[in-house]
Formats: C-alpha cells, structure tokens, sequence
C-alpha cells in the first residue's frame, strides 16, 4: 500500500500544478476580457485572437481545474444521498462512483479526445475566423485534461482504500453547499 499512496500523493502534486496553471488561466481571461472590451467599445477596434484565446483560457480553466476540484474533494454530489451517510458509508459510496463512473468516463474521453489533438495538431489547423488562432493547443486540453483527472480517480480510490484499511486517516466530512 505504501507505493500506491506514494503514486497517490505524486498525482495530488500533479494536480496541484496544473491547478495552479488553471487559477492562472482564470486571471488570464479575466484581464484579456476586460482589455478586449476596452479596446473593442473604447477605441472602436477588433480581433477575433482576442476572443478565442478567452475560450481558451476558459478550457485551461475547466479542463486543468477539475482535478484538483477532486482532489481537494469540493466535486458536486448528490446531497440528499451523501450528507446522511454515517462511518464509511460516504467513503463505500465514493469509491463506487470514482470506480463505476468517472473512470469509465474519462478513461473514454481520454481515448476519443486524443486522436482528435493529434489530428489537429499534426494538420495545423486554425479558425475560421480571420486573425483566428491555430486551435491544437485549445484541443490538447481536453486529453490532458481528462487524462489527468483519471489519474486523480485512481489517487482517490488508493486513498479511500488505504482509510479503510486503516494505512491513512481520511476526512470524510462533507459541507453541503449553501443553497
């Protein structure tokens, strides 16, 4: 068990990386929108690069953020279910879902999004828009993205193995969010 969490903790700290570069994508887009919104309705001009590097700090965002979302066990839950759980009962319910769902899940996203960057990637293709940007790097999010966040899944089930286990002390408290 000691390898697996020494894995489990490498990909906490992958997470956490990437985690950082999303916060980063979110300040990012944040400035360009207001410079492109200054520029577009104070000085009355334009470039569509401007509004797509947006959406591609919006998919930095979402696809590089996720994982840490997991990590730091803030991900969305059915809280009528979850939060009434008493013991291991929340730990039993996350492993089947990190087992029967989100593996699955990302490990086929990962499979249907890779030849896709590749494809793009090795074409060079770039928008449609005139002054648009090349669009692989937008691409090449979703399959490190999805890949990532499989690997976190598999972090979260050697950690809630190893709490039931009795190898790590594990925080099962859940906040229900404000509503």
């Amino acid at each position: 068990m000691s390898a697996l969490l020494k894995f489990a903790l490498a990909v906490d700290g992958l997470s956490r990386m990437i985690g950082r570069i999303a916060a980063i994508a979110v300040l990012a887009a944040a400035l360009i929108s207001a410079g492109n919104a200054f520029i577009r309705y104070g000085l009355d001009m334009s470039s569509n690069a401007w509004l797509e590097i947006q959406w591609y700090l919006f998919a930095a965002t979402v696809m590089l953020g996720a994982p840490i979302v997991l990590s730091l066990n803030e991900h969305v839950r059915v809280d009528i279910v979850y939060g009434k759980l008493k013991g291991h009962g929340p730990v039993y319910v996350d492993l089947f879902g990190l087992t029967f769902f989100l593996l699955p899940v990302m490990g086929l996203m990962f499979w249907l999004t890779a030849p896709f960057f590749w494809n793009m990637y090795q074409t060079g293709e770039i928008s449609g828009s005139i002054g648009g940007l090349i669009r692989w790097p937008a691409a090449l999010l979703m399959p490190l993205g999805f890949g990532v966040m499989f690997l976190q899944g598999l972090a979260e089930i050697i950690k809630r193995l190893a709490h039931l286990s009795g190898a790590r002390v594990m925080d099962t408290h859940y906040e229900k969010p404000l509503q």
